[in-house]
This record gives C-alpha cells, sequence and structure tokens, in this order.
C-alpha cells in the first residue's frame, strides 16, 4: 500500500469521529436529564425547540417505561411522547370528528368515560354552530415535566402549550397531565385543559391544582363529576 493511500485511510477515519462525536452531542443536549437521587422532587424546563406533532413522536401509540417496576424521570421524553400524541389526536377528535384510541393513553375507565363524553360534548357543540373549521396540525411549545415519589411508584407531571392550527387561524391552550408506570407501560392518570370556558373549567372548576393521580379513582369525586356531565 503506497503511501499516499495510507494517508487518505487516516484522514478519512478522522473525519468519520469527528463525525460521530458531533451526533452525539446533539442528542444529548435535546435530551432533559436530571441528576442525582430521584427519590426528591425534581422539575426539568425543557430547552427543546417548539415543534409540530409530524416530528418527534413514535409511529406506534406504545408507550414503554425505562424500568418496568417503577417510574422515572428518565420517562420524561416518552411520556411527552404520549401526551403530545394524545393532544394530537384530541383536538382532531373534537373538531374533526376523527377516531381517538383512547387505549392507547389510558387505562382507568373513569377517566376514559370522562374524556370520552368531553370529546363528544365538543363537537357536539361545533357542529351545533356550524364551525367548520378543521385542525391542520398542533405545535408544542416549550413544555415542563416535574418527577413525584410516592408510594405507588411515582409520577410524572407534566404541563404542555399548544397551538392549534386550524384551515383559518389558530388559538391556544395549556394542558396539565400526570402520567404513571402501569407494568411497565406510562399511562395518562389525569389531564386538565383549563382554559376559559373549556369543558373542563366549566365541570372541573377554574384553577384546579393537578397534583393527584389517584383522583380517578376516588367514586365519590368521580360521582360529582359525573352528575354534572350528565346534567
Amino acid at each position: 500500500m503506497t503511501r499516499f493511500m495510507m494517508l487518505f485511510i487516516a484522514i478519512g477515519l478522522v473525519l468519520a469521529g469527528c463525525s460521530q462525536d458531533q451526533t452525539n452531542g446533539n442528542n444529548e443536549k435535546n435530551t432533559p436529564v436530571v441528576s442525582g437521587d430521584s427519590s426528591t422532587n425534581r422539575t426539568i424546563n425543557t430547552e427543546i425547540t417548539p415543534i409540530t406533532e409530524q416530528k418527534g413522536l413514535q409511529d406506534t401509540p406504545e408507550y414503554v417505561a425505562k424500568n418496568k417496576e417503577k417510574l422515572s424521570v428518565q420517562d420524561s421524553e416518552t411520556a411527552y411522547e404520549m401526551c403530545a400524541r394524545a393532544l394530537n389526536d384530541y383536538y382532531k377528535a373534537v373538531w374533526n370528528g376523527s377516531v381517538i384510541e383512547l387505549d392507547a393513553f389510558i387505562d382507568n375507565d373513569n377517566l376514559k368515560q370522562y374524556t370520552q363524553k368531553k370529546i363528544e360534548s365538543q363537537y357536539a357543540v361545533h357542529v351545533k354552530n356550524k364551525q367548520t373549521d378543521k385542525v391542520q396540525n398542533i405545535e408544542i411549545g416549550a413544555w415542563e415535566v416535574k418527577y413525584t415519589d410516592d408510594v405507588d411508584g411515582g409520577f410524572l407531571y407534566l404541563k404542555i402549550p399548544v397551538q392549534i392550527h386550524m384551515d383559518v387561524g389558530s388559538y391556544g391552550e395549556v394542558t396539565e397531565f400526570l402520567v404513571r408506570n402501569a407494568n411497565g407501560k406510562l399511562v395518562i392518570v389525569d389531564w386538565y385543559t383549563g382554559a376559559k370556558d373549556s369543558y373542563d373549567f366549566t365541570v372541573r372548576g377554574e384553577n384546579q391544582t393537578i397534583d393527584n393521580p389517584n383522583i380517578w379513582n376516588d367514586s365519590e369525586w368521580v360521582k360529582s363529576v359525573s352528575f354534572l356531565t350528565e346534567m
């Protein structure tokens, strides 16, 4: 092998190594990480550039926890992907009449029934008022996530601002989620959008504090909400 050939190969290997280091650096920058003891409450303010719903979401609505036995802050990115997909499907259901697979996000029957009523009610209002604009896409802004440890394996709180782009114009809302690990699968255990005159604002009340991951297991509270939704 000539000296020229050996020099060419050596340069190629150096360039390949530099390219790999740059790629790894970018991946780490876009992944929210909290170091230290996960038993305490921790909050992440993500620095991810706002994205549209076409980017960054899993193709298959299956959201698996890092650890089957316990939730952790390391599940934040997957929880975000799940909630972003849920929001996308939700807004298209209430405006476009699209089908939403609630089983992909929720396993609590009470929350599923409430969410189904919420979708049907809002879609009916849009039809009644002849609001024919359709959702084209949604855009997620800078979101927040906080992990809290508890006796049931911990939960994540996510606060996600979203801009809903219609055929004409757009509007924005902020939605709060609580997420748990259910046998290795991430699931939404509460979901609240507190915009003025929204369904949750009217039925559940304004300025709610979303911090109880077991609220939909409280039979008395569920009965009071069910009564209001049936009026």
